[in-house]
């Protein structure tokens, strides 16, 4: 199927006259084929640039549908890319060789659309879902400059003592990795019936044969791990402007590694608000109810931080009208929600 082919097909899956959505595929600097989809809002100026860095063995085009629909009708156009082996990528199926080749992936890119003339001017953010918390984390580590913000939901950020393997069989995993990298035979519980609320959502994700549902690969295990440890050393060194949303009863993403991201960072602008009861997969696990209650926070953060539509006065890669505001704000009180 070609690009042209692709788009229109997908104009035509559309079911919300509020909002456009349109697929495409891509080439990454390896030579793989990679799905990227966009939703834009259909009549309303559009406010800010949102990046989706979506989870572990999801994808953008129906995992992410539901929050993409809601951040593009309150003005914010909305670009997801399927990781390689992700999705509707091609690759083996959830193998991920380098999780440097995810985030450069992601750079690369979210930097073609950055670049278009239509939206150099306009504020960019990244949201990204529990692993893809880690992939926009890492992307901001790229470009430190180059963001606005990013919202960070059950990021995978830093590994909870509790579940942190010894060092001995990290030395066993990896001297296997080098033999047998694809196999699948990292025990895990099941994400889906532990991380996802709703029993129809995790029927729905059971159904899709876009989801992972096999043990992790072993290469793919030891890359989130070092990717995870890495991030937990260098927690210092996020200075974005962020938002971290949580579920107070997830068990797939401890909260107190939230909480330490957001004590630890450098950033002057940082909010971290949790919610008892809720899960792991506020975005899509849970009652229709909660995420229209998560999404709203989201929506919220999102306009304090994108330049006014109204105005001519839009940097991007430097502090806007809204961050200079907030830093006074911010050093007179902790932006902290519980």
């Amino acid at each position: 199927m070609d690009d042209d082919n692709c788009v229109l097909e997908s104009r035509k899956m559309s079911r919300d006259s509020s909002v456009r959505y349109s697929e495409n595929f891509i080439y990454n600097s390896r030579g793989v084929k990679l799905f990227t989809c966009t939703w834009l809002p259909d009549s309303t100026k559009i406010k800010a640039l949102v990046f989706f860095c979506h989870g572990y063995g999801v994808e953008c085009s129906e995992y992410m549908k539901g929050t993409a629909i809601r951040l593009a009708r309150a003005g914010f156009a909305v670009f997801g890319l399927d990781y390689e082996g992700h999705g509707k990528s091609d690759g083996l199926q959830c193998y991920i060789k380098s999780f440097s080749n995810v985030v450069d992936d992601c750079v690369d890119y979210f930097k073609t659309i950055r670049e278009r003339e239509e939206y150099r001017e306009k504020a960019r953010f990244l949201l990204g879902e529990s692993m893809g918390g880690a992939v926009a984390l890492r992307v901001h580590r790229k470009e430190p400059n180059d963001w606005n913000g990013a919202v960070l939901v059950a990021p995978m950020v830093k590994i909870a003592e509790e579940v942190k393997p010894p060092a001995i069989v990290i030395s066993i995993l990896t001297k296997l990795c080098t033999v047998f990298p694809t196999w699948k035979i990292v025990p895990i519980r099941d994400i889906i019936d532990t991380g996802f609320k709703d029993p129809l959502k995790r029927e729905e994700m059971r159904s899709s044969p876009y989801i992972y549902q096999d043990k992790p690969r072993l290469r793919s295990a030891l890359e989130l791990m070092n990717a995870s440890l890495d991030l937990e050393q260098r927690l210092n060194e996020v200075t974005l402007p962020f938002i971290v949303l949580h579920g107070e009863a997830d068990v797939v993403t401890d909260i107190e590694v939230s909480k330490t991201l957001y004590r630890t960072a450098s950033s002057f602008d940082k909010t971290l608000k949790t919610y008892p009861s809720m899960w792991h997969a506020l975005l899509f696990g849970e009652p229709e109810n909660n995420i229209d209650l998560v999404i709203s926070d989201i929506v919220a953060w999102l306009n304090e931080r994108s330049p006014d539509t109204e105005s001519n006065a839009s940097s991007p890669t430097l502090l806007t009208h809204s961050h200079l505001s907030l830093i006074d704000h911010n050093t007179k009180k902790e932006d902290l929600q519980i």
